[in-house]
């Protein structure tokens, strides 16, 4: 069943309304009509099945049926934290770690990385990652919408470390601890386990030296993906699945 994501406002106990290009995708994509069902979300966590009972212009009217369990997010929370690659490899990452169940993305600029940073481009550049994340969510039938902050510093990153339960960098170099071995371990120690994950994952050059220490000395630990050296899209995309893998959500 097709499902749409709405503001708290637009979701009250008995009456939603969809607006803008989602109005649109129902009548003119999904060419739904009244009587027609879907599920709508605040993207909080609260799901309703409802009816269409009126579309007009750019506006589509629901009866709410009833609430639904959510049931789509993950136990455990994982933040991506994504130096910034090239072209549009980060819709990429932002598009497919939404639809394993990551709940924030944190892109950040480091040593190697190769995009410049353009300030007077990072809002409409933000709207569009915010858009892949609410698309991919909906395609997924997730409850929630990830955030996707903007693009941080490595010192601001690593500033974020101590709000996360454990953080694990992905190192080429690292040899003796896999990131599974690694979330077992960090599992066995009885941490909270209510409080979220972050991997963190280089860019195309992969880390400078000087980062690697000083992420560890922050706190976070370094982690192998295996033997073979994967792009930075496909190593957000493995990482977090192993992740999700470890704590029985694949």
């Amino acid at each position: 069943m097709q499902r749409y994501f709405v503001a708290k406002e637009q979701l009250q106990d008995r009456k939603a309304v969809i607006v803008g290009d989602d109005a649109h995708h129902i009548r003119r994509v999904m060419r739904l009509k009244p009587g027609d069902r879907v599920i709508v979300s605040d993207g909080a966590g609260r799901d309703c099945l409802a009816e269409i009972v009126a579309t007009a212009g750019d506006e589509v009217t629901l009866s709410i049926i009833r609430e639904q369990e959510a049931d789509g997010e993950p136990a455990v929370e994982v933040w991506v934290a994504q130096s910034l690659p090239k072209g549009d490899k980060m819709e990429t990452v932002i598009q497919k770690c939404t639809e394993l169940g990551a709940s924030r993305f944190l892109p950040f600029t480091s040593a190697r990385t190769v995009v410049q940073y353009d300030a007077k481009k990072e809002a409409k550049r933000l709207e569009r990652w915010m858009k892949i994340a609410k698309e991919a969510a909906e395609q997924a039938h997730r409850s929630k919408i990830p955030t996707v902050d903007a693009p941080r510093t490595w010192e601001e990153l690593l500033a974020m470390l101590p709000r996360a339960g454990a953080a694990f960098l992905c190192y080429e170099q690292e040899q003796g601890h896999g990131l599974g071995q690694a979330l077992r371990r960090y599992r066995e120690t009885g941490a909270e386990q209510a409080a979220p994950i972050m991997l963190i994952v280089g860019p195309e050059g992969g880390f400078d030296p000087a980062e690697v220490a000083s992420c560890l000395q922050a706190g976070a630990r370094a982690i192998s993906l295996g033997r073979r050296i994967l792009r930075t899209e496909t190593a957000a995309v493995v990482g977090l699945a192993c992740i999700l893998y470890e704590y029985g959500e694949i």
